[in-house]
């Protein structure tokens, strides 16, 4: 019902701008009730954060299905990633702890958990969070520039190097990071998840990925995304600010797994973005070992 109304709401500009400063005015007081109704009558867990702090979700105006996603998104580390209770993980792009929830349920007191993410707050509010509770469980802050999530950053994707030592991690995820990252910054990143997995460890990536299929989706109108403007080995659904979706070529990504290392576990997932029929998410997902 909400896509039809927006919809229809972009044939009338003057209108969709106004509906903007209303959802903008009225949004925050929607989250503060749904927050405290929750809590009030015990059905919000202790460890999701306020609504006002998340960013992802697939229901932008009342941000119900944080968990729900982040329980299925876990789901897929066991099933398609191979993810076990003692393994040391890594998290990047790790957001306020949707991935974090349901690890303070699996994972041993063998296990680790160390999530990295670009918005500051982001970080402290996973870290005044869990710290008290959970001590096999860190978060970090990367001031890593990017033009829509951190356009105040210091350092730029493709030259940062994650602050653990070699061979630290036994599994690495990212879930929506590479969706929004140029091509230098990915292969900076693999050659770095490499460099901080020890030799056999797993690594799952979720992707937009161009081959024939998505591609001529796309082209029929049968995709979400309209990935149309050119970028280094892929395309964006946006020519100003390129990083708000970003997809790249699959034969692209296949070469930069070898190069580095890393040998993708056959096959690879594809997701539902471009109008596939498909169990495994919305977004495509590689699973790798390194070598």
């Amino acid at each position: 019902m909400l896509t039809v109304i927006k919809h229809h709401l972009r044939r009338y500009p003057e209108f969709e701008k106004a509906a903007k400063i209303v959802k903008k005015i009225t949004q925050p007081g929607v989250w503060f009730v749904l927050d405290t109704i929750e809590t009030f009558i015990g059905r919000r867990d202790p460890l999701t954060p306020p609504r006002r702090l998340m960013t992802v979700g697939s229901n932008e105006f009342t941000r119900s299905d944080f968990n729900a996603i982040g329980q299925k998104l876990f789901q897929f580390l066991v099933d398609i990633g191979g993810l076990k209770p003692n393994d040391k993980v890594l998290d990047v792009g790790c957001g306020v702890g949707r991935m974090a929830i349901p690890l303070t349920r699996y994972l041993s007191s063998e296990g680790t958990y160390d999530g990295l993410d670009i918005v500051a707050k982001s970080i402290k509010q996973c870290t005044l969070t869990y710290s008290p509770c959970f001590d096999n469980f860190h978060f970090h802050h990367a001031d890593i520039f990017n033009s829509h999530y951190n356009p105040c950053g210091e350092y730029s994707s493709h030259q940062y190097k994650l602050p653990f030592p070699d061979k630290t991690f036994s599994f690495v995820f990212l879930t929506s990071v590479f969706t929004h990252m140029l091509s230098q910054g990915v292969q900076n990143y693999l050659n770095e998840i490499q460099r901080v997995l020890v030799p056999g460890g797993r690594c799952f990536i979720t992707y937009f990925i161009l081959n024939q299929e998505s591609e001529d989706s796309i082209r029929s109108n049968r995709s979400d995304l309209k990935f149309v403007f050119p970028i280094d080995q892929g395309k964006s659904i946006s020519v100003n600010t390129p990083e708000v979706a970003v997809a790249f070529n699959e034969q692209y990504l296949r070469e930069l797994y070898q190069k580095f290392g890393l040998c993708i576990v056959e096959p690879i997932h594809y997701g539902s973005w471009y109008g596939r029929k498909t169990d495994v998410g919305y977004q495509d997902i590689i699973v790798a070992v390194r070598a």
